[in-house]
């Protein structure tokens, strides 16, 4: 195992790994550069809070392993800091008779990947644990949970600190160049540049992975698009007409989710979220606009081919970005009771979503290694519940590679 090593990105990943390098190996000297003056400032700290079952995801993945893998660990980790955990339940709810006959395979999938207590209800039982859902039949999740991520990243990288690592804050990786043993990272800071050399690099950089990736002399597949999810959130006098997340049955020929309901650990409820093609890689609204970034996209085929494939999405999600009606409309097939003056506009996140070269959408984890760096080139959800898996994951990485 080496022992000079960097880790680029402090969201919940970053911390996760330097903590998990530290834990095993207490000799190493350990350095996590965050380009904002936070850890958690992006996808970390700005999703829908969900400790993910592992219901979705085809056995024998990564991400099913990892999600399974890392919801115990994550339970653990909660209790033993003291982080708020509250397992409040899933469904997944069928308006029709085509998605009643989907649910079926995401129970399969569930029963295969080990979440345990998963059972398809029927619309009485739907509306014992729901009494504002309506759907002829549903998909019940009883363990699945919320939890503040933020705070979950914070803690391990408290712990990391007081076992010797080193984070700085306000420092943007720039270059990464391999010379013999040694990766010399290249830093701008308020201060300058700045030239550090490690043994080993860990990149987790989630909407910067692919540049960064480039940096360390890898391809560009997978590139990473930024899709901009919107939020409404339910005003607190309703925040009522639910007891747990509610959530819609996936269509298979559709990229994203779908508005769903989310229940958070600070009391508030996310409706949302859409995806949109955000305008910079960390836009978080029509307003932030970035030209670097909107011309990578412009000139990248991937993107052009995902848009061919799937236009018809694209012009629905704007849709439900501009008129907040049709937005709301898609929660209300089944939470009728919802109001249009039931909710004020919420939080926005953006999505590292990976794309590959002929235009698909990267499903599973990517983590791959590059001579001295571990690049995770492809992390979207469940990554934050899989956290402490991956880092467990990478390090193992890291030792094979030694």
């Amino acid at each position: 195992m080496t022992n000079r090593l960097a880790v680029v990105g402090g969201g919940i990943l970053g911390a996760a790994i330097a903590r998990e390098v530290l834990r095993r190996h207490p000799d190493s000297e350990v350095t996590l550069f965050e380009k904002e003056d936070r850890l958690a400032a992006h996808q970390t700290g700005r999703n829908s809070g969900v400790v993910h079952a592992g219901l979705y995801y085809q056995p024998g993945s990564n991400k099913a392993v990892l999600c399974r893998r890392g919801v115990g660990l994550l339970e653990q980790y909660c209790a033993e800091r003291d982080i708020p955990r509250i397992v409040c339940g899933k469904v997944l709810v069928a308006l029709t008779d085509e998605e009643k006959t989907r649910l079926a395979d995401i129970a399969q999938k569930a029963s295969a990947n080990g979440v345990p207590g998963v059972r398809v209800v029927g619309p009485q039982e739907l509306a014992e644990l729901e009494p504002n859902v309506r759907g002829v039949a549903a998909l019940h999740s009883p363990t699945t949970s919320i939890v503040d991520f933020a705070a979950v990243a914070r803690a391990l990288a408290a712990d990391a600190t007081a076992a010797g690592a080193m984070i700085r804050l306000g420092h943007e990786v720039v270059g990464l160049q391999t010379t013999g043993t040694e990766v010399v990272v290249r830093v701008r800071a308020a201060s300058g540049e700045q030239q550090t050399a490690f043994d080993r690099v860990i990149a987790c950089a989630g909407l910067q992975s692919d540049r960064v990736a480039e940096m360390a002399g890898d391809g560009p597949d997978p590139v990473i698009m930024p899709f901009r999810g919107e939020y409404y959130a339910l005003k607190p006098h309703r925040r009522d007409l639910v007891n747990g997340l509610v959530y819609p049955v996936p269509d298979p020929r559709y990229p994203f989710l779908g508005v769903h309901i989310t229940p958070r650990v600070d009391g508030e409820v996310l409706i949302g979220p859409n995806a949109v093609l955000a305008l910079a890689r960390e836009g978080y609204s029509w307003r932030e606009f970035s030209a670097r970034d909107l011309a990578e996209v412009a000139r990248t085929p991937a993107f052009w081919r995902f848009a061919r494939r799937h236009w018809r999405t694209g012009v629905r999600e704007m849709s439900g970005s501009l008129w907040k009606r049709r937005f709301i409309a898609a929660a209300r097939a089944y939470l009728p009771a919802l109001d249009d003056d039931d909710v004020v506009p919420g939080k926005a996140g953006v999505r590292a979503q990976a794309l590959d070269a002929d235009g698909g959408l990267v499903d599973d984890f990517r983590i791959g290694v590059r001579g001295r760096v571990v690049l995770l080139r492809n992390a979207p959800s469940p990554a934050a519940t899989s956290s402490l898996a991956i880092a467990e994951h990478v390090v193992e990485t890291l030792e094979r590679t030694a």
